[in-house]
Formats: C-alpha cells, sequence, structure tokens
C-alpha cells in the first residue's frame, strides 16, 4: 500500500507546485496531504476483500489451474485455513487423484513410445559419428584417394606351409623379394532406396596394384604369392558409412585406423564363425604410413569336421596365415638406403631410418596390453620391425564362445614416425563376435619422454 500511496502523494505535492509556485501556504499542503493519505489508507482497507479474492491457484510450473477441492462434507480438513481467508485453496498433495506438477504432462507417452524416442536419439548420434568416422577415413587416411606406393614386406606361417612341419607354435618365414605396390581408393554414389541422405549413398572402393619391376626375374612361386596377396580383400568391396560402427571392425581414431572383412562358413549368415578373417592396422604421419595387414584361415581339416554338424560342433579357430608390412609415402615409392644407395640429404636418410632403420620400438610396446590369462597369452607373438616398430598379435584365435571365459583378443602396433610415439590397440570380443570392436584405443606420447611416462599398471582395458 505505501508503494502506491507515496507516489501518488508526491504526485498531489507537485501538482501544488505548479499552482502555488511561490510555495505559498505550504502549511495547508501538510495538512491536506496527511489527510489525502489517511483517506487512502482507508479505502484500501475497505476494498482488501474485493481486491485479494482469488478464483484459483496458479501451477507454479504450467500455469494452469490447479483442481479444486470439492465443497462438502467430505472435504478433508485444511490444518492450514485461516478464517480471515476463507477462499484459500487447499491442495493435499498426498491424494492419489494428483496428478498437476507429477510429470506427466511432459511424459504422458507410454513406456514403449518412450523407448521408441530414446532409440531414435541413439541413432540420430550413431547416424553422425558414421558420417565423422567416413569422412575422416577417406581425408586424412586415404588422402581422398591420393594414390601411396610403397614396399610390402610378406610373412607366411609354417601352419599353411607345406615344406615346414607344423608346430604348437608357428614359425614366421619372410618371402624374401618385397612387392612394390601402388594404393589408392575411390569415392562413388550408390542409389539407396532406404535413405535420401547423401552420407547413406556415399561408397568407398580400395585399389591396390603390383608395380611392375623392369629387369627382375620373379619365379613362378613368388608369382604366385604375389597374387595371392593382392587379391584378397581388407574391407568390404563398398565401404560404407554404416560400416565404421563396432560390429564390423572398423574405426578410425587420432592419427590410426583399422579396417576388416570377414567370410562366414555359411554364405547366408550374417555372423559367425567364420572360415577367413582379414584385418589391418595403419599409423599415419604426413605423408608416411605403416600398415600391417593379418590372414586368418581355418584349417582345412577343422572346417571340414565343423561343416559335417555344424549345429553340434565348437566353431573351429583362425590360424594366422600371413601378415604383411606396408610402408609406404604418398606418390612415390618411400626411400631406402639399403635398395637406393644414392641418397645423401638428411630428409630422405631420415625417411629412409622411420621406415626402414633400427628395428623394433624401444624397449618393446609403449604400453602393453591385457592379453588375458597366462594360457591366452600363449597364443600371441610379439615382433620388431624395421623402423622402430613393434607389433603384437594373436597367431589363434577361439572362436568358441566359451574359450578362455569369452575374452576377447588384441592386436597392437607401436611406431614413431617423428617425434610423436604411437601405439594403436584392436581390441576384438570373443567367440563369434570376433570380428566386432570393443575399442579401437590409441596411445600418443613425445617420443624423448615416453620412459618418463610408460604406464606401468599392466594394461588396463578403456571404458567403452
Amino acid at each position: 500500500k505505501k508503494l502506491i500511496i507515496k507516489p501518488l502523494s508526491k504526485f498531489f505535492f507537485r501538482l501544488l507546485l505548479l499552482i502555488n509556485p511561490e510555495r505559498k501556504s505550504l502549511i495547508y499542503f501538510v495538512k491536506y496531504d496527511m489527510l489525502f493519505r489517511w483517506a487512502l489508507l482507508i479505502w484500501f482497507v475497505a476494498e482488501e476483500g474485493a481486491c485479494f479474492n482469488p478464483t484459483f491457484v496458479r501451477s507454479p510450473v504450467l500455469s494452469r489451474p490447479v483442481r479444486r477441492l470439492a465443497s462438502s462434507s467430505e472435504d478433508e480438513e485444511n490444518p492450514y485455513q485461516d478464517d480471515n481467508y476463507p477462499e484459500l485453496e487447499f491442495v493435499n498433495y498426498s491424494d492419489p487423484e494428483y496428478s498437476v506438477d507429477q510429470g506427466d504432462e511432459y511424459f504422458g507417452s507410454s513406456g514403449d513410445e518412450t523407448e521408441m524416442a530414446i532409440e531414435e536419439m541413439r541413432e540420430d548420434r550413431r547416424h553422425r559419428n558414421d558420417e565423422f568416422q567416413f569422412e575422416t577415413y577417406f581425408e586424412s587416411v586415404l588422402k581422398k584417394g591420393t594414390e601411396y606406393k610403397g614396399e610390402w614386406s610378406i610373412y607366411q606361417t609354417s601352419t599353411f606351409l607345406d615344406h615346414i612341419e607344423d608346430t604348437v607354435v608357428p614359425q614366421i618365414v619372410q618371402v624374401k623379394q618385397p612387392m612394390m605396390v601402388a594404393s589408392s581408393a575411390e569415392r562413388f554414389e550408390v542409389k539407396s532406396s532406404s535413405s535420401q541422405v547423401a552420407i547413406d549413398q556415399a561408397r568407398i572402393r580400395h585399389k591396390e596394384v603390383l608395380i611392375s619391376n623392369d629387369g627382375d626375374d620373379l619365379d613362378p612361386k613368388l608369382c604366385s604369392i604375389q597374387e595371392d596377396v593382392i587379391s584378397n580383400h581388407y574391407s568390404p568391396d563398398q565401404l560404407a558409412a554404416k560400416d565404421f560402427r563396432g560390429p564390423q571392425g572398423i574405426m578410425c581414431v587420432g592419427q590410426a585406423y583399422t579396417i576388416c572383412q570377414a567370410i562366414p562358413f555359411l554364405k547366408e549368415a550374417e555372423e559367425g564363425p567364420y572360415s577367413e578373417m582379414r584385418t589391418e592396422i595403419g599409423i599415419w604421419d604426413d605423408d608416411l604410413r605403416l600398415r600391417i595387414k593379418f590372414d586368418y584361415r581355418v584349417k582345412k581339416e577343422d572346417e571340414q569336421v565343423f561343416l559335417r554338424d555344424a549345429s553340434k560342433s565348437i566353431p573351429p579357430a583362425l590360424h594366422l596365415k600371413s601378415l604383411i608390412v606396408c610402408r609406404e609415402a604418398k606418390g612415390r615409392l618411400p626411400k631406402n638406403s639399403s635398395r637406393q644407395v644414392e641418397l645423401v640429404t638428411e630428409e630422405e636418410l631420415m625417411e629412409s631410418e622411420l621406415l626402414f632403420g633400427i628395428p623394433g620400438a624401444q624397449n618393446g610396446l609403449y604400453d602393453p596390453p591385457l592379453v588375458g590369462s597366462d594360457e591366452q597369452a600363449e597364443q600371441y607373438l610379439s615382433m620388431d620391425l624395421d623402423g622402430g616398430a613393434t607389433i603384437l598379435f594373436p597367431y589363434r584365435m577361439d572362436q568358441d564362445p566359451d574359450a578362455f571365459s569369452g575374452n576377447g583378443w588384441v592386436t597392437s602396433l607401436d611406431w614413431s614416425p617423428s617425434s610423436q610415439r604411437f601405439q594403436v590397440d584392436r581390441k576384438v570380443k570373443g567367440g563369434s563376435e570376433i570380428l566386432g570392436l570393443r575399442t579401437l584405443e590409441l596411445s600418443e606420447v613425445q617420443k624423448a619422454n615416453a620412459e618418463t611416462y610408460r604406464p606401468r599398471d599392466g594394461g588396463a582395458n578403456m571404458r567403452q
């Protein structure tokens, strides 16, 4: 009331000043002002009931009338009732029929509809991640399809070599002469009736061809090996954005990536067990790239036993058939001092050292991953590669879902292409889901500080 009376009093005073600019008879103004204030006060008291007579109470959130309690003999007694305000409404929040402000206005849909809405939001996030992964792989790893040329060193295992006795732990045999290969990729569009979104129609196709070496006389056996290697695919023929989800085993992270391709025993099957599986992990830096290709197969005798009664047989294990080390440079063959004695510049010698120099990462893998029990660890091999790289990989992967309590498998590559040191870990599931990725993890540290900050926790899996 004071907020209203005081301004009106000031207005009355200014009005008198306009009428009496010489400010005479101000004593009369003081008298009239007091009377004016008392008159207004009496009027407010008389009209108070009419001014404050609410017909409803508004909800604090929804600004809508709250349900009024019936005015009957069955009304619940209001312990806070004030006789001075008989019209003030009492709301019993413990009433089971009370519904306002309980969230029904916002979440009035059924549980199924809510789950559908949540799944749509999740699918939208997955779709945006598919697009990011697809574009990153094409632009950063493949350099928008730019041709890479490189030396491929082929290693075979005694498991699939007839002239070498097979042992529990296979022997790794290097093919004497490396392959010269040109690798590129193309991006194209396909018509899709299921989606009109541009990224859903985009595809990537890899292309790898042998570079002819004039004057080199290759024996037929070596030619056969090279043709077999170049004919194998390590990713789907038409790589789509959706393939970068975990189940397909394809993903990018930082300056590392992995791709994968598997062939089920049954052609119509969409999941394992598999008769063949090929995986690839790689690290790139500027114009240089190091890729490792792993080719796993089921032994013929194991395959025959399984196919006799696939419903009752335990899925056979995948054995490493070959691995290929691809050392590449963008647009040209990488510098190699052992093959090119005329290298003289510091840059050329440095490039040769990064790809063909002292074998093995310093003190092995920077962060050795968990490989499971001691029994499962016996199915792994570690190998030092020229160029300061080290790899860790399983030479046998069981597809039995009960093997090693369902623990998965890991493949690691450690390489220092510059002042930075990288280690990528490709961790997959076990059993029939062996194609699917659990995580693709990348560790990055300055090469000079690697020993200072080397993890010493015995290995740990990242949270999914």
